[in-house]
């Protein structure tokens, strides 16, 4: 053993020495207590998220669900024909039915009504649910209403000692901000795990929401949807709701509804039992870099506007086709999916700043938002088509020949369809089509489409859900 080793190992043993005897000089009681933080040091507090827990946890309740599920599938069009029935001999084959039990989480926003805001999917197919408090009192809940474009649902119990926790400002939340995620993962009930915000403005998530989520790194688990995400002064932000995950589990990306949106979500459930979404009577597409170039500003971003409806909420704020909008009510808008989350979230008659480009110039317009029959064949993105061909550039093609799909942007909903760039779709449900004012007439109201398209030199057969 060298000189080194064995001077280090004198060292080591010096100090165990050491330890043993102030061991057994010591009593009981203060080495009991030696794991302990102090209360303070130097006078000053140490923190403790703590008082923030018992003041927002008696909020959070756990939700747990029964219903019936019936269980479509992917189902051939062809069987849908009578005629192809018959001549096969196909049996009438009705849907599959199963019962299911779940659970979740929901946070108390009003006590004295017994209001409970929880996610949409938490309460979906549900025919009995049963509200726990933390103190392990029970109470048979009802829906109020849901709206599963923005995934909130509210509950109702009847004759209820709740408690409740007051609504933050999701607007002031920025990225670094701690949080903690209160809710029931796995069964587990009122579990608290803490983290910092993320990022703000997440979209893309369900192609087909309302979304504008709030990122966090706080552990949310499979039972966390419909917790709460609760600021340091222990206000609700947020309502948890997704989580990005390859196992299921928690990997530190989760999501949450932020509170204002929950709020004006909540406002309209509560009054009307839905959500009543205006529009602005346009069609648009987000500036792509290309696009940029040809407007003559490249760092341009916003939604382009292509089509100005007739007697929309639009047109009579003076926009015209050609504009870029840029912000609502003053926030940046960078793409056509942003531009329809924000007004999809305003109130029918609600007054909106719209920040725009025109010829290179910025100018601001204000427009009303309108219910959607108010503007005749107008939504932002694809008008009164289904929601799955949103992101879809549709128009007539030359000579009547049908509709030409001119463009589909990237990561929208048409983009998970099997529809490409320059397709001809010449029939919706074998029927024939001319021009894309006969394309929405024949799509209208239709959950599923059977599309007849052209591409190059075959002829698909393609079904649009």
């Amino acid at each position: 053993m060298s000189t080194t080793a064995l001077a280090r190992r004198t060292r080591v043993a010096a100090a165990a020495a050491v330890l043993v005897a102030s061991a057994a000089l010591t009593p009981a009681a203060t080495l009991a207590q030696a794991g302990r933080l102090p209360a303070e040091v130097n006078g000053t507090a140490l923190p403790s998220l703590s008082p923030i827990v018992k003041r927002a946890s008696p909020a959070v309740v756990n939700i747990a669900t029964r219903g019936t599920i019936t269980e479509r599938g992917q189902r051939n069009p062809l069987l849908d024909d009578p005629f192809f029935r018959r001549f096969f001999d196909v049996p009438e084959q009705g849907p599959r039915q199963h019962q299911f039990q779940s659970a979740g989480s929901g946070v108390v926003v009003d006590a004295k009504q017994g209001l409970i805001v929880t996610n949409a999917h938490v309460v979906e197919n549900a025919s009995e649910i049963t509200v726990t408090t933390i103190d392990g009192r029970d109470y048979k809940a009802t829906v109020v209403g849901s709206d599963s474009a923005s995934d909130v649902a509210v509950v109702k119990v009847k004759d209820a000692k709740l408690s409740e926790i007051a609504l933050g400002d999701s607007s002031k939340a920025e990225v670094g901000d701690f949080v903690l995620a209160i809710g029931n993962p796995f069964g587990l009930q009122h579990t608290v795990t803490y983290g910092i915000v993320s990022a703000l403005g997440r979209s893309g998530i369900n192609p087909d929401g309302y979304e504008d989520f709030i990122q966090t790194d706080a552990s949310i688990n499979p039972g966390n949807s419909g917790g709460a995400l609760v600021n340091l002064r222990g206000e609700l932000i947020g309502i948890n709701s997704a989580i990005l995950s390859r196992s299921g589990g928690n990997i530190g990306i989760g999501f949450a509804i932020p509170s204002n949106m929950v709020r004006s979500v909540m406002d309209q459930l509560v009054k009307y039992g839905e959500v009543k979404r205006g529009i602005l009577g346009v069609n648009i597409q987000s500036v792509t870099p290309d696009l940029a170039e040809k407007l003559g500003q490249a760092d341009l971003a916003g939604a382009f506007v292509q089509q100005v409806v007739e007697g929309s909420a639009a047109e009579k704020a003076g926009v015209k086709a050609g504009d870029v909008i840029t912000s609502v009510n003053g926030q940046a808008v960078k793409s056509s999916s942003e531009l329809r989350n924000r007004i999809g979230l305003m109130r029918i008659g609600e007054s909106v700043d719209l920040g725009i480009v025109r010829d290179g110039k910025p100018r601001h317009l204000t427009a009303v938002v309108q219910a959607r029959s108010a503007a005749t064949g107008g939504e932002e993105g694809t008008g009164d088509l289904p929601r799955a061909l949103e992101g879809a550039d549709l128009g007539d093609a030359p000579g009547g020949a049908g509709v030409l799909v001119r463009s589909i942007e990237p990561g929208s909903p048409a983009s998970q369809q099997p529809l490409r760039a320059n397709d001809l779709i010449t029939a919706v449900d074998r029927k024939p089509v001319a021009s894309l004012k006969e394309f929405r007439a024949a799509a209208k109201d239709q959950s599923s489409l059977l599309l007849t398209v052209h591409r190059g030199q075959a002829v698909l057969k393609i079904l649009v859900r």
